[in-house]
């Protein structure tokens, strides 16, 4: 009995122990998780290589499982089809994508429109204006009546399907795209445009807390309180992409490597300027595809570039200099073809070029023209001319000394030794010469 009990006492102890062993390795409850968001800054006009930069910034919130992604925007519009492939990335996006007009004197117009129409949570920053979403096609925005409506037609369709499916004001968003429409921030937030007005980042973050927003095929409950930021920026190549794509700068590039390719035709040899002009002219090519380019604009300025080497053969005392010119000045005007200030060529930008570039033009035609009607030092040509002395009596020929030298000289004329004597004409070692003029 005694014996039975002691087994009783140690098969407790022992089931206790194990007991107490199981409970103290169970785990603790893990900490919450901090919420990360990665931040990204799109400031300039929507083109390819700025949709290339958001797309892979989606990608790469998803990727490395942060929270969301906030896009602080701030873009005057820029290319459909651009716009349209950001919208398809937000709208499919992995993680919730913040769009946040920033900061104060910022505006989401044209393109920038749809881009926060199509975000999961859209806010403002006081100060700042939404709207004006008349479409612009890479072609250029200025076709006839019927296609521009079926442009307008396509495009309100198109926001009308994502502010629905965003649960945004239907309205007024086709009003922005068909009757260019803008509101301000507090009017963006009455009229269910967007959905918070935010002082700044940490604000917006502060309201969206526990906002529930569909994601992929199901529903995300956003979790800011003390969230991480991370700002993530353009690299080095999507920098100089994007850079090219300004209008302004793919311009003053086509101008430059027509300039340079010019002088290396004009001068052959020179090697730099063709060199320079051809990498500027390369890259400006690059640049206009981004872009929407009137083609019947380039042909005016590669037909004014005509007129200036033609000015080199012909003699028209200037007029094919001037055409060229003016032919310049409205290709410039015409190059890009939108009603998109952000997608042309600025005044301020093209009034000094085109000053500059035809300027060169004029000068290296001065030179040349200078050039060809100099007289020539050397060779026979460069002895038409001279001035000489007959040192023996010139009838059928003579001597005469030119220069230092002795000459074979005939004229029409006899000459008698000592006549001071002009070169006529020169005939292989014989020259013609006749009496010096008394001045």
């Amino acid at each position: 009995m005694p014996e039975r009990w002691g087994f009783r006492v140690g098969l407790t102890a022992a089931l206790l122990l194990i007991l107490l062993v199981a409970v103290t390795e169970v785990p603790a409850p893990a900490a919450e998780r901090t919420p990360v968001f990665h931040q990204i800054t799109v400031s300039g006009p929507i083109t390819p290589p700025m949709a290339e930069f958001i797309l892979q910034h989606i990608a790469a919130a998803g990727r490395e499982g942060a929270d969301g992604l906030i896009v602080l925007l701030d873009t005057p519009g820029g290319l459909d089809l651009s716009m349209r492939d950001i919208a398809k990335g937000i709208l499919n996006a992995p993680v919730p994508v913040l769009v946040y007009v920033y900061p104060s004197g910022a505006r989401a117009a044209s393109a920038g429109v749809i881009i926060t129409v199509a975000a999961h949570v859209a806010a403002m920053a006081p100060g700042t204006n939404i709207g004006a979403a008349h479409p612009v096609g890479l072609g250029g925005g200025t076709g006839d009546k019927t296609m521009m409506e079926k442009v307008a037609n396509d495009a309100a369709a198109y926001v009308r399907g994502i502010a629905k499916i965003r649960g945004r004001n239907e309205e007024w968003v086709e009003k922005a795209v068909r009757k260019s429409e803008s509101i301000t921030a507090e009017e963006a937030l009455k009229n269910h445009v967007i959905d918070y007005v935010a002082t700044d980042v940490r604000h917006l973050l502060a309201q969206a807390e526990g906002r529930e927003t569909p994601v992929g095929e199901g529903k995300r409950v956003l979790r800011t309180a003390g969230a991480v930021l991370k700002e993530k920026k353009m690299g080095h190549r999507q920098r100089i992409l994007t850079a090219l794509s300004d209008p302004n700068i793919a311009y003053i590039l086509f101008l430059l490597g027509l300039a340079g390719l010019y002088f290396e035709f004009s001068h052959p040899g020179a090697i730099l300027p063709g060199v320079v002009g051809g990498i500027s002219l390369i890259l400006a090519f690059f640049a206009m595809q981004t872009l929407p380019v009137n083609y019947a604009a380039v042909l005016l300025i590669l037909f004014g570039i005509v007129l200036f080497i033609a000015e080199i053969k012909v003699v028209s005392h200037g007029i094919l200099t001037v055409g060229g010119i003016v032919s310049l000045a409205v290709g410039s005007l015409m190059l890009f073809d939108s009603p998109d200030p952000a997608l042309r060529v600025s005044l301020e930008v093209m009034i000094p070029a085109l000053t500059v570039i035809s300027l060169f033009f004029a000068g290296v035609i001065y030179l040349v023209v200078k050039a060809q009607v100099r007289k020539k030092l050397t060779g026979k040509e460069g002895m038409i001319g001279l001035e000489g002395r007959a040192v023996t009596d010139i009838d059928d020929e003579g001597k005469v000394m030119v220069k230092g030298e002795y000459w074979t000289a005939y004229s029409d004329e006899p000459l008698k030794q000592g006549t001071k004597i002009n070169v006529i004409e020169v005939e292989g070692l014989r020259i013609k010469v006749a009496a010096a003029k008394e001045r």
